[in-house]
C-alpha cells in the first residue's frame, strides 16, 4: 500500500514556479510517509503534480511511482494506492492488444489499461485502490476509488484547482488549507461519530471520493461518474447452488488476495471469519512447502476481568488455540496493557486525522505495529458480518422496527455530557434522521420483495454504506500507520453483489446466524469453529483502564485551554465520571460503552489541539 497526493488545475502552469510546487509535493509525500516507508517520488507537470510514498509489495525493484508511460509523444502518469487481484488476466489481454510492459507491477497494468480503454477500464479491476491518472491526450486528470471504499481518497476543490490525498493530513500540507469545523462537521463528530457520512471529509470544504466513483477534471469542470453500484434482482439459484457459489467466491477471493512478493500472514481470532481466511491461506502455502504465520490479540489480565455478555459471549483464546493446532501455524499471541492502550489513543487520532473508535482503534493500531515487525501484508476476516448478516441488529425485532441507525438507536447516551446550548445548536435528532432517511432512500429496490424482505435490504444497505465503512477506515488507518498492508477478502465486490440478492432465509437457514457462510465453509474448519457464536473484536474489561481514563479526563477538565470543554457541561461530566460504567449498553455498535465515551472525548480534545482546529 501507499500514500498518494497531488493537485491539478487545467488553467495554471505550475512549472512557472517549479521549486515551490515541487517542495509542496515533497511535503505532501513526507507527511504520509508512514503509509509508504520504503520509497517516495514526485512528478510536477504543467497543469499539476503527483506525489507518492511507497510500501513495496509487488515488483520491489521496478514498481516506483509516480509511474509514467509515453505513447505517440504523450506522457501519461499515475499515482496509485492499492492492490489488484486480477493483474495476470488484465496484463494478458493488454499484451494481446499490442502493449508491452517494463515492470511486473499492477501499477503499470492500470496505467496501460487506461491508455487502451479510457476511464471505463476501472470496471475491469478486481482489487482495492485509489489512484490518479494524468491524461495528456484528453487534457484531463482523473481520480478513481474502489467499489467497496477500502482505500481512502480525500479532495478539496478551490475554484478551478483540485487538491487530493490518501489522508486528510496530505491535504493540510498544501498551503492555506486550514482545518475548520462547521455545524455539519460537529454533527459528524458528536451525533454520528465514530461513523462518518460517506463522501464527507468532516472538515469544511473537504470531501471524500465515494466508493465506486471516478472524478474527471478538465477545462470543462469537474464531473463525478458512478461506475459501480449495488443492484437488486431476483435470486434464482437453489440453496445448494447458493452455498456452492458462495464457497467458490470466498475461497477465490482469499487466494487472489494472497498475491505478494513478500510473505503474508493472517489475523486469527478463532471466529468463523478469520479462521476461514487463515484456513485457505494455510492450505495454499502448504502446497508451496510454506507455513502460515498467524496473530491473535488480547489484553493483559483479560482472563481475570472478562465478563460474558450478549455482545461478547466468550473469550477468543481457547478457539485460537484450537485453530493454531488445526492449521499448524506459526502463531504469535499479542497483548496490550492499559497504559499502552490509553497512550495509543492519540496515535489513533494521528492515524485517522479524526477522533476514532477510542480504544477499539488504539489497541488495533498497537497490534498492527507489532505485526509489522514480522510481516508487511496481512489478510483479515473484516466485513463478513456486514455482508452475511452477523450483527445483533440484523436479528432483533426492535432494531428491525427502529427508523434510525440500528447500531445507535438511542441518542441519549451521546448527550449525557454535552452542554444544553451545544445540543440546541447541533439539532442532533434532526441531523441523524436526515442522514438516515437519505441512506435508506438510496436502497436498491426489488418490487417482488415483501415488506419484511425490503426492510432487510434497508438494514443491509445501511451496514454496507455505514458500519462497514467505519471498520474499513479503522483497518486501513490503523494498519497503514505502521506501514502494514491489511487486506479484506470478504469485501470483494463479487461477494457483495452475489450475497446482496440472496434471500434472508438462505443466509440464516435453520435460524443460524450467517449460516450461508458457515455452510460454504464446510470441510475447511472444525465444526466447533465453524459454528462458534459471534464474539466481536476483544476489548479490555479491566476497571483499572477506566480509572486511568478518568484520571486523564480530570486533567483535561482542569486545563482551561482544553478545546473540547466548550462543548461539554462540567456538571454532567463530573456526574458521568463518578457513576459506575455500564458495559452492557453500547452507544455505538457492540463495544463502545462508558469507558469508550471517555476515550472518545480525550481523542476529540487531542484532535482539536494537535490539528489547531477552528470552529465556525
Amino acid at each position: 500500500m501507499c500514500g498518494i497526493a497531488g493537485f491539478y488545475n487545467p488553467n495554471q502552469d505550475y512549472q512557472e514556479d517549479k521549486f515551490h510546487y515541487e517542495d509542496i509535493l515533497e511535503r505532501m509525500s513526507a507527511i504520509q510517509r508512514h503509509r509508504g516507508p520504503d520509497d517516495s517520488g514526485i512528478w510536477l507537470f504543467k497543469h499539476g503534480g503527483m506525489s507518492h510514498a511507497r510500501l513495496s509489495i509487488i515488483d520491489l525493484t521496478n514498481g516506483r511511482q509516480p509511474m509514467k508511460k509515453t505513447e505517440a509523444g504523450n506522457t501519461f502518469g499515475i499515482v496509485y494506492n492499492g492492490e489488484l487481484y486480477n493483474t495476470k488476466e488484465l496484463r494478458r489481454d493488454l499484451i494481446e492488444r499490442g502493449h508491452s510492459f517494463s515492470t511486473t507491477s499492477d501499477t503499470e497494468v492500470i496505467l496501460t489499461g487506461y491508455m487502451e480503454y479510457g476511464p471505463d477500464f476501472v470496471k475491469q479491476l478486481n482489487g482495492i485502490f485509489a489512484f490518479a491518472i494524468m491524461d495528456p491526450v484528453r487534457d484531463r486528470f482523473c481520480l478513481f476509488r474502489d467499489r467497496s471504499g477500502i482505500k481512502p481518497l480525500f479532495y478539496t476543490i478551490r475554484n478551478e484547482e483540485i487538491i487530493f490525498a490518501s489522508e486528510l493530513k496530505g491535504i493540510f500540507a498544501y498551503p492555506d488549507i486550514k482545518p475548520v469545523l462547521d455545524r455539519k462537521g460537529l454533527n459528524e463528530v458528536f451525533s454520528i461519530g465514530p461513523a462518518r457520512t460517506y463522501g464527507c471529509g468532516i472538515f469544511k470544504g473537504i470531501d471524500e471520493l465515494l466508493p465506486g466513483h471516478m472524478l474527471l477534471c478538465s477545462k470543462d469542470g469537474f464531473r463525478h461518474n458512478c461506475y459501480w453500484k449495488l443492484e437488486s434482482r431476483p435470486h434464482e439459484d437453489s440453496y445448494e447452488e447458493t452455498i456452492e457459489k458462495t464457497s467458490f467466491l470466498v475461497q477465490d477471493s482469499i487466494r487472489r488476495q494472497m498475491v505478494s512478493d513478500v510473505p503474508i500472514c493472517t489475523f486469527l481470532s478463532g471466529g468463523v471469519d478469520s479462521s476461514l481466511v487463515s484456513a485457505v491461506c494455510s492450505a495454499e502455502l502448504k502446497k508451496q512447502g510454506k507455513r502460515l504465520t498467524t496473530f491473535s490479540f488480547d489484553f493483559v489480565n483479560n482472563d481475570k476481568y472478562f465478563k460474558a455478555s450478549a455482545f461478547q459471549p466468550s473469550q477468543d483464546r481457547p478457539f485460537v488455540d484450537r485453530m493454531v493446532k488445526f492449521l499448524d501455524s506459526d502463531h504469535h499471541y499479542l497483548e496490550c496493557d492499559n497504559v499502552t492502550q490509553a497512550d495509543r489513543l492519540y496515535d489513533s487520532v494521528l492515524a485517522h486525522d479524526l477522533p476514532a473508535m477510542g480504544d477499539i482503534d488504539s489497541s488495533l493500531l498497537h497490534f498492527c505495529s507489532l505485526v509489522k515487525q514480522y510481516n508487511k501484508v496481512t489478510l483479515t476476516g473484516e466485513c463478513a458480518d456486514e455482508i452475511f448478516g452477523g450483527y445483533p441488529w440484523f436479528h432483533k425485532e426492535e432494531c428491525f422496527k427502529a427508523h434510525t441507525f440500528p447500531w445507535t438507536m438511542d441518542l441519549e447516551p451521546r448527550k449525557v455530557i454535552l452542554s444544553d446550548d451545544f445540543l440546541d445548536y447541533l439539532g442532533m435528532e434532526a441531523y441523524v434522521q436526515e442522514t438516515y432517511e437519505k441512506s435508506v432512500g438510496e436502497t436498491p429496490v426489488l418490487p417482488e420483495d415483501t415488506p419484511k424482505e425490503a426492510r432487510r435490504r434497508e438494514i443491509s444497505y445501511l451496514n454496507l454504506r455505514w458500519f462497514m465503512q467505519t471498520l474499513l477506515n479503522r483497518m486501513d488507518r490503523d494498519s497503514m500507520y505502521s506501514g502494514l498492508e491489511a487486506r479484506v477478502p470478504f469485501a470483494d465486490h463479487r461477494i457483495i453483489e452475489y450475497v446482496w440478492n440472496v434471500p434472508w432465509d438462505m443466509k440464516t437457514r435453520d435460524g443460524i446466524v450467517k449460516n450461508l457462510l458457515r455452510q460454504a465453509g464446510k470441510g475447511l474448519l472444525p465444526d466447533e469453529i465453524l459454528f462458534r457464536r459471534k464474539s466481536p473484536y476483544p476489548k479490555t474489561y479491566d476497571t483499572n483502564y477506566e480509572a486511568l481514563l478518568i484520571k486523564r479526563v480530570r486533567e483535561m477538565m482542569s486545563d482551561a485551554s482544553s478545546p473540547v470543554m466548550q462543548f461539554l457541561d462540567k456538571g454532567k461530566l463530573e456526574k458521568f465520571l463518578i457513576s459506575p460504567s455500564d458495559y452492557g449498553k453500547p452507544w455505538y455498535g457492540q463495544l463502545m460503552a462508558g469507558p469508550q465515551m471517555l476515550a472518545y472525548i480525550l481523542q476529540v480534545n487531542y484532535w482539536m489541539e494537535a490539528y489547531h482546529i477552528s470552529v465556525e
